[in-house]
């Protein structure tokens, strides 16, 4: 069964109509930029990545995975990888096993897409968030653990690309620490739409390994309380703000406001 929370459902309240892709748009300046994380902050996919990963491993090395106990939330792809290969005693030679590995969990994700759409959803109040930032010279793409592979399967699942400049994202396949991801996304941002200040680039994420993430980047954090990360600990994360969810789209919106130019400029 259909998500409510997926804009194609006519009773969904977020519903809102959208191009069939994303279309960049020439702007004159970057006023505010948006890295968001997926899982647990704009989607959550019924645990389709936990089982490609462990099935993965039990495919390679003929190990049962799916007990490993590593948490998963907040960590890049091959982060994940080389933890559960330690938490197994199966770490030697990691880096030559590692790219196989990632590449089976890959293939197990894009094959558990259809699962991902029918069980998943699309996470409270994001769809209409994301359509109140399609704004002149604001900037959505993604900041992620997963691989570029896997962020494709899990944001196009919901339809969501129409929003989100995939090209200038950053992800776990770029760098295996989080902390450096920051300014892959924003060289990116800059190649294709110009200068970036910093003081109006959002990571939005469920974790405090996102608000780490944007202070090693020099940039702002929206937490929102809709992953596994109880209140409290995103509340002592040191993120700019926190949010129970993202339902109360003007609210969100005038945190993300923060910073940004009003019409007479800077």
């Amino acid at each position: 069964m259909q998500s409510d929370d997926h804009p194609g459902n006519a009773s969904n309240p977020d519903r809102v109509r959208l191009p069939v892709r994303y279309v960049p748009r020439a702007v004159a300046a970057v006023e505010r930029v948006i890295l968001w994380d997926i899982d647990g902050t704009l989607v959550q996919t019924a645990g389709v990545g936990a089982a490609a990963f462990a099935a993965a491993i039990e495919t390679m090395f003929g190990v049962p995975a799916g007990g490993h106990g590593v948490s998963l939330a907040g960590k890049t792809d091959p982060q994940i990888a080389r933890e559960i290969l330690t938490v197994l005693d199966l770490h030697d030679d990691v880096d030559t096993y590692l790219p196989g590995l990632l590449a089976e969990t890959e293939r197990l994700v894009a094959a558990g897409r259809d699962r991902i759409r029918t069980r998943g959803r699309i996470l409270p109040g994001v769809p209409a968030l994301l359509d109140a930032l399609r704004r002149p010279g604001t900037v959505q793409t993604v900041l992620t653990g997963n691989t570029a592979a896997n962020a494709a399967v899990k944001v196009d699942a919901f339809e969501l690309r129409p929003w989100l400049d995939l090209e200038v994202g950053a992800f776990g396949s770029d760098d295996a620490d989080r902390n450096t991801l920051v300014p892959v996304a924003l060289a990116r941002v800059e190649r294709r739409y110009g200068p970036v200040d910093r003081r109006r680039v959002w990571v939005i994420g469920d974790t405090p390994l996102d608000a780490a993430c944007a202070r090693s980047g020099g940039v702002r954090c929206l937490l929102v309380a809709s992953g596994f990360a109880p209140r409290a600990t995103l509340d002592a994360a040191g993120a700019d703000h926190v949010v129970a969810d993202l339902i109360d789209t003007a609210a969100v919106l005038s945190l993300l406001d923060e910073g940004r130019p009003g019409p007479g400029g800077a």
